[in-house]
């Protein structure tokens, strides 16, 4: 736990002692280097498409026969109690890294919540076993250091999806590094209990995702056209009221023939874009 409140120093200091026009130009220069990659802002967001299908269609395999059946034994013999516990310690150490990113992003009210968030569950929760925090008023603001380069910035850049980790995208694949570090297996020291809380964080976040993926099996549809859509509606916006970067999937990115495109369950409604009252500053990933 050391190490992830030397990082959350670090980053605070960094923040102070850059300051909103270096943040500001720190995401500008970010922003060119992946502009020469991407070729010109008006590139479609799925350029990749066809090479990504295969990757796509290779992690659904490998979810099959080795990720879903051990995340369905882990669901069928941990009691829910305790897998809810292990959602939360997992969470709890998440909230502390969305506090940096969000006074990264220039938040300081948001960061300041999730640090006295994370800081009740650490005391009062039991290591954020317990989530006492939700109790007593402090919500969840998932933030990552993709968004915050959003919010410096950055465009969202083209739809990648790669082995294992799954869907992605040119800005939060240069983030995934940074957000690695503050992973909850930077708790520990030991190289096997690392592989062990990774292991346990992988199969517990899929057995959450059981239900709905059942679901999702009934709907006829291109799944990789519904995850891709997913993935870039909900990765393309802020949860600023200040600011919303403008992304409408599906428009730009490309499906194959004979495919529907994505659309939200008939239960619910369709999801409506944010339009900001000027232009956004970043291009859609």
């Amino acid at each position: 736990m050391s190490r992830l409140f030397k990082t959350l120093a670090l980053m605070a200091l960094v923040l102070g002692l850059a300051g909103c026009q270096t943040v500001k130009g720190m995401g500008n220069r970010i922003e060119r280097a992946v502009d020469k990659v991407m070729g010109s802002k008006g590139q479609r967001l799925d350029p990749w498409e066809s090479w990504n299908r295969k990757v796509f269609a290779f992690n659904e395999k490998l979810d099959e026969a080795v990720l879903k059946p051990v995340a369905t034994a882990y669901s069928n013999v941990v009691p829910s109690p305790i897998r809810t516990g292990i959602d939360n310690f997992f969470g709890n150490i998440g909230d502390a890294w969305s506090a940096i990113n969000l006074l990264l992003q220039g938040r300081f009210k948001a960061g300041v919540e999730q640090g006295m968030r994370f800081a009740v569950n650490s005391t009062f929760g039991l290591a954020g076993v317990l989530d006492v925090a939700t109790e007593a008023g402090l919500e969840k603001n998932s933030q990552d250091f993709g968004k915050t380069l959003g919010k410096w910035g950055m465009g969202t850049g083209a739809y990648i999806v790669w082995p294992v980790f799954g869907p992605s995208s040119v800005r939060d694949s240069l983030a995934l590094p940074v957000d690695w570090q503050a992973s909850p297996a930077v708790v520990f020291d030991d190289g096997r209990k690392k592989v062990a809380i990774t292991a346990l964080n992988l199969i517990n976040t899929r057995a959450n995702f059981l239900r709905a993926g059942e679901m999702l099996e009934g709907i006829a549809l291109d799944k990789y056209t519904f995850y891709r859509d997913a993935y870039l509606q909900r990765r393309g916006s802020f949860d600023d009221d200040d600011e919303v970067e403008v992304l409408v999937p599906g428009s730009s990115a490309s499906a194959p023939e004979g495919t529907a495109s994505a659309a939200p369950a008939a239960s619910e409604p369709a999801p409506t874009v944010k339009k900001p009252a000027e232009p956004a500053s970043a291009a859609a990933r």
